[in-house]
């Protein structure tokens, strides 16, 4: 043996250690960096939108057994993130004579059957050819954007668009409740006149509380901070591109909600209706 190679077991024995210690410590080592390195990738995988309380899941579905402080910690240390929205003003105008609803949902904002409840809103998006108004249907069993529709015009044409698309992608249910707030828009003859055609119940909050639609506002404060804020839009048609991306892709698909057990609006409607698969299948036995 060359009298300047070292081997594993002499350096051990000169440090004092056992060779299956160093093994031991090695193999931690590994699979410490592998840790790091998964917890990475799921994180750019949702473009450094979200923190440890949901990141922590998907860890757990990579077969690592760990809790939600140590996923912030290992954050931490690789110098990661969230991204954080900031406030955004209302664009809805409840200054108006039309007539009104009442606040039927009174914030009870848990449900459990899909198309029951939908609330709706409508936030802005800046691009250099001007606002790019979006308006959104949301289930609140599921939270899925179960419609949308956005426009250069925040008028009555934007909330029926979006209404109508919700209407024809979720089979024309019957007896849904819809939800806004007191915007001229969704007191108009025009939209109160769908949803009466739809057999449709109009509530809407009470004026200048955001709290009574909590969830959309949720919704958009996410928006905002995790595909709007620190983007420029050159076109509205390239906002339209990535709010397709976002809402259809990432959101309703893959972004996992607490109100959900952790699953993604998607997945919790999959697994609901396996559910109801399995009752009525035993219920018919």
């Amino acid at each position: 043996m060359d009298v300047n190679e070292v081997t594993v077991s002499s350096a051990c024995k000169c440090l004092g250690v056992s060779t299956s210690g160093y093994y031991a410590w090695r193999k931690r080592q590994t699979n410490l960096a592998q840790k790091y390195n998964d917890l990475k990738a799921v994180y750019w995988q949702h473009h450094a939108r979200l923190g440890a309380p949901s990141l922590v899941h998907d860890m757990h579905d990579l077969g690592y057994s760990m809790s939600e402080r140590t996923v912030g910690r290992m954050l931490k240390k690789l110098g990661l993130r969230s991204k954080i929205a900031r406030k955004y003003k209302h664009t809805t105008d409840s200054n108006h004579r039309l007539p009104t609803a009442p606040n039927l949902l009174d914030r009870q904002f848990t449900v459990n059957e899909p198309n029951k409840i939908w609330t709706t809103d409508i936030t802005y998006i800046r691009t250099k050819q001007g606002w790019l108004y979006l308006c959104v249907m949301l289930d609140l069993f599921s939270r899925r954007i179960v419609g949308w529709q956005t426009s250069h015009r925040i008028d009555r044409q934007l909330v029926c668009d979006a209404f109508h698309y919700a209407m024809a992608r979720q089979g024309y249910p019957m007896g849904v409740m819809v939800h806004s707030d007191q915007g001229s828009q969704y007191c108009s003859r025009d939209f109160r006149a769908l949803l009466l055609t739809n057999n449709c119940v109009q509530s809407m909050s009470r004026r200048g509380n955001c709290w009574d639609n909590a969830v959309t506002e949720s919704f958009f404060h996410t928006l905002k901070g995790h595909m709007v804020h620190g983007s420029v839009f050159a076109t509205r048609k390239e906002a339209n591109a990535v709010l397709f991306d976002y809402i259809e892709i990432y959101y309703n698909r893959i972004r996992r909600h607490s109100t959900n057990g952790w699953l993604s609006p998607e997945a919790f409607e999959q697994k609901y209706f396996k559910n109801l698969e399995g009752f009525v299948v035993h219920d018919t036995v």
